[in-house]
């Protein structure tokens, strides 16, 4: 496939699920602006980016899933800063499934059918905690 196919079928620019991540990356695909990201680095010493030269960062898939249940948390379940905090501390986030890797990182880059299940087994789980609460 040529690079004109390629940028026209939309695939230029896509990375390996186990690729790091850019801050502006990370920030476009969680909708959250970069600057909260910075933020939450100051709040959650588990988010540790890997910083280069000129203080970029490179956020790994583990972080990202980490920032994708804190957003959770925060903007969805409605938790404060010190409650998060609190669950982190305390291990809870890794019972409500923290430390996996979010279904569109996990899953190998060619097995759609892989994607869609593990993309399914996410929203089963959400809704379970839904009823729990609810």
């Amino acid at each position: 496939m040529t690079e004109d196919e390629d940028l026209a079928r939309g695939n230029r620019g896509r990375k390996a699920p186990s690729a790091f991540r850019t801050i502006s990356e990370v920030a476009d695909d969680l909708h959250i602006p970069q600057h909260v990201l910075r933020f939450w680095e100051t709040k959650f010493a588990q988010l540790k980016p890997l910083k280069r030269g000129g203080g970029r960062r490179y956020y790994r898939p583990e972080d990202i899933g980490l920032l994708r249940r804190i957003s959770d948390l925060l903007y969805t379940q409605g938790y404060t800063i010190k409650g998060v905090q609190r669950l982190l501390r305390e291990g809870g986030l890794q019972e409500a499934g923290v430390g996996e890797m979010p279904a569109a990182e996990a899953a190998e880059a060619g097995d759609p059918l892989r994607l869609a299940l593990l993309e399914l087994d996410e929203i089963a789980n959400d809704l379970r905690l839904l009823l729990q609460r609810g």
